[in-house]
């Protein structure tokens, strides 16, 4: 009779030491493949006991599963598996871009809200006022300061220099002066510059830089008055309250400068002379005459915003088979 065939396949061969009794194959069978496989299984077995993996086993034919069984994973294919798939089936037209849905260009890409209101379009303003002692020869504890007092939305007096927007023909000088006269009723002359001051300020949906030069004048007649629409009440205030009794930082500063102003003009009357005749101009310079056509320009309607133009994208090819 003729040997049966062996039950073992040669890969899968026992690792137990050759006896030399016939039972398994010989310790030096001559078969360098075999050598080699044994090899190879005892190391994945010894990297899977060092890592914590679980070891393979080896099925028979019959009772293999499918590939992830095999590879030791026992877990459910991932959503994003499942979707790349169907994406890769033939005849699937969903990633194309026709059948993409198309972003929305307006409003906020993050939050989706619709866009923030348009900015605010910025004007540019130049205004003139000044401070007007009552007599620049008295002592200086007795010299006072006519202000003026507006009230605002909350219904509080808020006092401030009397002041204005530069007109067309005027110098800076001149709006000071003719400022002065319409909101206090009082008449002056400019002695001596005191600075300028800027701030800005929202009003009627416009956002405002304003530049305000102030002058120091000389009280030279008239009587205060509040006629002026814009003005509510007008008085004679003591120079040294006038860092309590004005509202404004900026203009507070303004009459410390003041203070030091009057003490040097005093000091020199041939100082106060020649200080009081540089300040006599007639003709505007050229920052006069740009800031009373700014002025004249700032109850202008806003000319109309152009349309922005999108650009349309190309559109990509289709990545479907066709």
């Amino acid at each position: 009779m003729s040997a049966e065939p062996s039950l073992h396949h040669t890969d899968v061969a026992s690792d137990a030491p050759a006896t030399g009794d016939g039972a398994g194959p010989a310790k030096n069978s001559g078969n360098p493949q075999s050598a080699r496989s044994r090899r190879n299984r005892r190391g994945r077995r010894r990297r899977g006991r060092r890592s914590g993996r679980p070891t393979e086993t080896k099925r028979s034919d019959s009772t293999a599963e499918p590939a992830q069984a095999k590879t030791g994973t026992d877990q459910a294919p991932k959503p994003s598996d499942l979707a790349a798939r169907k994406q890769r089936a033939p005849g699937n037209t969903s990633n194309s871009p026709a059948s993409m849905p198309r972003n929305r260009r307006r409003g906020n890409r993050r939050t989706g809200e619709p866009d923030q209101a348009p900015k605010l379009r910025t004007v540019r303003e130049t205004s003139a006022g000044g401070l007007v002692l009552s007599d620049i020869e008295a002592p200086f504890d007795d010299l006072s300061a006519a202000l003026i007092g507006r009230v605002d939305r909350r219904g509080r007096t808020m006092w401030s220099l009397p002041k204005g927007h530069i007109e067309t023909g005027e110098t800076a000088e001149q709006t000071a002066m003719r400022e002065v006269e319409e909101e206090t009723g009082i008449e002056g002359t400019i002695i001596a510059p005191l600075g300028k001051i800027d701030y800005w300020f929202v009003s009627e949906g416009r956002r405002i830089h304003k530049t305000v030069h102030h002058y120091l004048l000389r009280f030279t007649g008239g009587e205060l008055s509040d006629e002026d629409y814009e003005v509510s009440e007008v008085a004679w205030v003591p120079l040294t309250e006038l860092p309590r009794r004005l509202t404004y930082s900026d203009e507070r500063r303004l009459a410390r400068t003041a203070e030091s102003v009057i003490a040097d003009l005093r000091s020199d009357p041939s100082r106060l002379a020649q200080s009081e005749a540089s300040c006599v101009r007639t003709e505007p310079n050229d920052y006069e005459k740009a800031a009373a056509a700014r002025n004249q320009r700032r109850n202008e309607p806003p000319p109309p915003v152009k349309p922005r133009r999108r650009r349309r994208r190309p559109r990509r090819p289709a990545t479907g088979d066709s």
